[in-house]
């Protein structure tokens, strides 16, 4: 077995989208050592005017967008119909496809919020496929509890030392794994995935120790290659979201809320939302 080490450490930067919502941000459009992972957004604040604005309506292509609540909660309207509201531990999943029009606002008795929302790159042969959505509730997640650590599975089959889970999320399962761990003050454990899969660590609360410096908040750990990589928290513990997927390979065009393969295709995306045809899709 060869170990993963941490070669870059990628700090969020401090923005905002939608109607003026306050964001940490991290973007990863076309990272080998991230690939399919394309972007990293944590939404927290305890005063609604930072988050009140949501995300009205707007447009996606060729990518997949995961929304998973820790606090508060977001209520999710599309052009297919689909409508869900999730709180505190569920999650939310949709991919664009060909086209979708949606949009994420906070729920009315949500006072503070904390959560996440990730784009997960889809190949060439899939951007152009119908659009999905599917909800799903924090009842639904699997856990698995240790005697150092806690480990909440969305999606993705997890190993952990001696144990493993499986997420529920089988739709986005096929892309990437995502799994909410803490760990308790100063414990390690070790998490196997395969060598030739991207692993990545986003730290959101406490610390991690990485080759004798501490890591905090907001930041992002991407890993080289290898079979395990060996987490050691700091001495106030560490909560952190681990991303993992198959690296897709392809070339990344980016514009606004499209992720295509050429900027030809993105320019294609921009006449057909203005045409209409998103609504439809």
């Amino acid at each position: 077995m060869q170990a993963r080490q941490v070669i870059e450490v990628r700090p969020a930067r401090a923005s905002r989208d939608g109607d003026g919502v306050a964001i940490q941000r991290i973007t990863g459009m076309g990272h080998a050592g991230m690939d399919p992972i394309l972007m990293v957004d944590e939404l927290r604040s305890n005063y609604r005017e930072d988050f009140a604005g949501g995300f009205p309506p707007h447009p996606h292509r060729g990518m997949q967008t995961l929304t998973y609540m820790k606090a508060g909660g977001l209520i999710h309207e599309d052009s297919q119909g689909n409508r869900g509201e999730i709180r505190g531990g569920g999650a939310q999943w949709m991919s664009a496809g060909r086209g979708i029009i949606h949009s994420e606002m906070p729920t009315q008795d949500s006072r503070g919020l904390h959560g996440f929302q990730l784009w997960v790159n889809l190949p060439a042969a899939e951007k152009m496929a119908s659009p999905r959505y599917r909800d799903v509730p924090v009842g639904e997640l699997a856990v698995l509890a240790g005697e150092h650590f806690t480990a909440t599975a969305v999606s993705g089959d997890w190993q952990l030392d001696d144990g493993a889970v499986r997420g529920p999320l089988a739709e986005l399962a096929e892309r990437a794994g995502i799994l909410d761990l803490q760990l308790r003050p100063g414990a390690g454990l070790t998490v196997t995935a395969a060598a030739e899969e991207s692993l990545l660590a986003y730290l959101y609360s406490g610390s991690l120790e990485v080759r004798g410096q501490s890591v905090g908040p907001q930041q992002l750990l991407v890993t080289g290659s290898g079979d395990r990589w060996h987490l050691q928290a700091g001495a106030e513990g560490a909560e952190l979201l681990l991303l993992s997927g198959r690296p897709i390979g392809e070339p990344v065009a980016h514009y606004g809320p499209f992720v295509m393969n050429t900027q030809a295709e993105i320019e294609q995306a921009i006449r057909d939302y203005q045409a209409g045809e998103f609504a439809s899709a």
